[in-house]
């Protein structure tokens, strides 16, 4: 493609934001318009060993009360059990039913989605575990109350988001996951007989029981009620400030106690990084902005196709500065169109940008319609040739941090072109995260790297400089002790992961006593948990998607130049 073509796909991109879109479909399909002999996917349509996920029956409770009686009969039944959400967008297989298992049950939160109470006077809202956050927010705005940190897409539910960890950015009050603003919280799980063969576990605030069900990877039961606690609404100041990365690393241990929303975007390859100053502002300050995030619009079907097809041909080509030209179009529309933020909800007019929380916290209106999804999209919607990637998001101690970044930008010195894929999908997203009592939360103050990049179909056919991601994947979990988001990444995250954190054996024994013929287990969550060996899958090719650490060249792609050796800079490393 030219790149006069480019810049007109650019310019298109750009200026058909306002189309609306279609809402992804659910990711349990059944046959024959029964809920018998079931599959499920996540919202990319495959699991990073691209498992195809099958079970006897899905279940859709609309009710507390219906819930209790699906676990008790399939609990009477020693039915194997797992929890799918309206949307699915976690990326590991947490939903996934072990192969072999003949009468799987998928309990799906799909209709559990009412917000059940608000109470104004002590500033806290009561949901169903499917309630979205966008429900949320919008809900708890309609009452002049806001939940002070979030996620930035709204796309996911609030059973699911507090399940994996899901946070935004900050280090200020309670930090910015979800689960540290939980005040009681309801959830229904396996019993014995004289209980009749289910419990309803009321847990408060306080409780050590809750704080493994804060984040609980879905293996205790199913969160049937979340009361969180939350504020009066208030107003953010938004000013997005592109400067060199040459300080980045000594900025990024204190940026985050400067600003109380602050945040990073990084570009690696254009040694660039855009800081968010964000801060809180009197209500009576001017200004009613709006966030609608360019990447969670909607996209017409073929443009997202041409994109694609752009990407798989340079990396057919091993085209690097293509993608590179690509990148800083990609990043130089999205200033333009100043990321989706608008001063009144229609135009950008200049920084600083001024609203209230509950407006500005998250996005993704590509949701939004009914629209046939062959004329637009969510760009990463499986239902259409979009985008297709690999997403590997982990947190670093803020007394690490600046090291790790200085080793990636290393790496781009050895090879400026080798992270321009980043780009393509506005780099690396750098957010705050804070100590958690949660027994899986966060085990100290960090930074949160969140990485997007190109995913080929083929899964034995490498990425063009592949070598360089994985290295830095490398450098992240063995060299600096990162934790993984456990609703991302590839297997090789997970790998001694659980070691990392403090109080394993607490949650271990609450899963214990919750669920003791674990119902809610499965191989993949035992091996995530340390409680059985697999969780590298070693064959050939296994190294190109994350599923091993390469031990042999046949790992890797050795036919296509891609051999086990030491990384660059970690020695430690395996894969080039």
């Amino acid at each position: 493609m030219s790149d006069t073509k480019i810049v007109k796909l650019s310019l298109f991109f750009f200026v058909i934001y306002l189309v609306k879109s279609s809402p992804p479909e659910d990711p349990i399909k059944c046959s024959y318009n029964t809920n018998l002999n079931c599959t499920i996917t996540n919202s990319y349509g495959t699991f990073p060993d691209r498992t195809i996920c099958k079970a006897a029956q899905a279940v859709f409770p609309t009710t507390e009360n219906e819930l209790i009686s699906i676990v008790a009969n399939a609990t009477r039944e020693k039915r194997k059990m797992k929890i799918a959400t309206r949307f699915s967008h976690s990326i590991p297989k947490l939903v996934c039913l072990d192969d072999g298992v003949q009468d799987g049950l998928l309990i799906s939160t799909k209709f559990l989605n009412k917000i059940l109470r608000i109470d104004q006077e002590n500033m806290s809202i009561t949901v169903e575990s499917g309630v979205t956050l966008r429900q949320l927010i919008s809900e708890a705005g309609k009452a002049g109350l806001v939940l002070p940190y979030t996620p930035y897409w709204w796309g996911i539910t609030i059973g699911g988001l507090i399940g994996t960890g899901a946070h935004g950015s900050s280090l200020w009050g309670l930090g910015s996951s979800v689960h540290d603003y939980i005040v009681q919280l309801r959830i229904v799980t396996p019993s014995d007989a004289p209980n009749n063969y289910t419990k309803v576990r009321i847990l408060e605030n306080g409780s050590p029981e809750l704080n493994a069900v804060r984040v609980s990877l879905g293996v205790l039961g199913v969160v049937s009620q979340v009361t969180l606690k939350l504020e009066r609404v208030f107003k953010r100041s938004i000013t997005l400030s592109e400067r060199e990365d040459s300080k980045l690393g000594e900025d990024a241990a204190t940026f985050g106690r400067q600003h109380e929303f602050a945040d990073f975007t990084w570009y690696p390859s254009q040694r660039k990084v855009i800081y968010r100053i964000d801060d809180r502002v009197p209500t009576n300050t001017p200004g009613n902005a709006l966030n609608d995030f360019l990447g969670f619009r909607s996209i017409p079907s073929l443009v997202l196709a041409i994109l694609r097809t752009t990407e798989e041909n340079q990396e057919s080509t091993n085209d690097a500065g293509g993608k590179c030209l690509s990148a800083k179009l990609t990043t130089s529309t999205l200033k333009i169109g100043a990321y989706g933020l608008t001063n009144n909800g229609i135009a950008f007019t200049g920084y600083p940008v001024v609203g209230f929380q509950n407006r500005l916290q998250a996005s993704g209106t590509c949701l939004d319609s009914v629209e046939d999804a062959r004329i637009t999209a969510c760009p990463w919607d499986h239902k259409v040739k979009g985008l297709f990637v690999h997403q590997t998001a982990f947190s670093i101690s803020l007394s690490k941090v600046k090291g790790f970044i200085e080793d990636v930008q290393r790496l781009v010195v050895l090879e400026p072109r080798a992270l321009c894929v980043l780009d393509l999908y506005n780099g690396i997203l750098m957010r705050y995260v804070t100590t958690s009592n949660a027994y899986l939360g966060k085990q100290e103050d960090a930074l949160d790297f969140d990485i997007t990049y190109y995913r080929s179909k083929d899964p034995m056919s490498p990425r063009l400089l592949e070598d360089f991601l994985e290295e830095i994947e490398q450098l992240a979990f063995f060299k600096y002790g990162a934790l993984p988001h456990w609703g991302k990444n590839k297997n090789v995250a997970f790998i001694g992961a659980i070691n990392k954190y403090k109080n394993v054996n607490k949650f271990l024994e609450v899963k214990q006593s919750y669920d003791q013929l674990g119902l809610f287990s499965s191989e993949w969550t035992n091996q995530v948990l340390g409680l059985k060996d697999g969780l590298s899958i070693v064959k050939e090719g296994c190294a190109l998607e994350g599923l091993c650490i390469c031990s042999q060249d046949i790992h890797c792609a050795p036919k296509k130049g891609y051999f086990c050796r030491p990384g660059r800079i970690y020695k430690d490393a395996r894969y080039r």
